[in-house]
């Protein structure tokens, strides 16, 4: 059983979107799970066998010990039934007391779908009288990170400080060489995440932070919970 599943459609959108939030749990003595929906090919420098040992390269970076792909397609990933059966069986299996999806709005159509999914995989996965395996499971929670095409920036329900874990990030985003290769000018996605990141924490009055989005409420025990 996972605190947090962060579903994910292709490798290396987990480490963007929320790479500080995940060791920074993990650090917290939380289980955190990666669920990747696609293996990400084809890209120009990257292949099925080079995107697995990048993945996993960063999970270890992260301290990461569950991580499992889906195998759907990549760049044509759509919520179909079969696709939410796969993901709903999934989230039965690791029972998950949270979920964390990219955001609802993305200019990349594999993202926008990967969250559709994820919301009605997570309704099937508490279905009885079905032929999924495991036992029902539904996740108290979904949230949802910024991945790198969000483009239209909604005020976020919270901002995680990372700074204690921001390194480590860094140090996962590093291991995917084949989709990030060293720019001799310009901005590329990694100077772009770190000037986020350090955008959002400035906001929150730290070095760096994630900011998360949430649909549904969120629960606080006491007023003491938001500091």
């Amino acid at each position: 059983m996972l605190d947090a599943l962060v579903i994910a459609p292709h490798p290396d959108d987990a480490e963007l979107g929320m790479g500080g939030t995940i060791a920074r749990m993990l650090d917290d003595g939380l289980t955190v799970g990666i669920l990747d929906l696609t293996d990400g090919e084809p890209t120009p420098r990257g292949s099925v066998e080079i995107r697995a040992r990048e993945s996993a390269a960063a999970s270890a970076a992260l301290g990461l010990a569950w991580r499992q792909n889906l195998g759907l397609p990549n760049r044509r990933l759509r919520a179909t039934l079969d696709a939410r059966g796969r993901l709903a069986g999934a989230i039965r299996l690791a029972r998950p007391r949270w979920l964390f999806a990219p955001h609802w709005v993305d200019a990349h159509p594999d993202h926008v779908a990967a969250t559709r999914l994820v919301e009605a995989a997570r309704f099937w996965a508490k279905l009885t009288k079905c032929d999924l395996p495991g036992e029902p499971w539904h996740p108290e929670r979904i949230y949802h990170y910024g991945c790198v095409h969000l483009k239209t920036v909604h005020r976020p329900a919270f901002v995680i400080d990372i700074s204690a874990t921001w390194e480590r990030k860094c140090r996962s985003l590093d291991c995917y060489g084949s989709q990030f290769p060293p720019r001799g000018d310009g901005l590329g996605t990694l100077d772009r995440v770190a000037a986020a990141d350090a955008w959002w924490g400035s906001m929150i009055g730290t070095r760096h932070g994630e900011p998360f989005w949430s649909r549904e409420p969120i629960a606080l025990r006491n007023v003491a919970s938001l500091f």
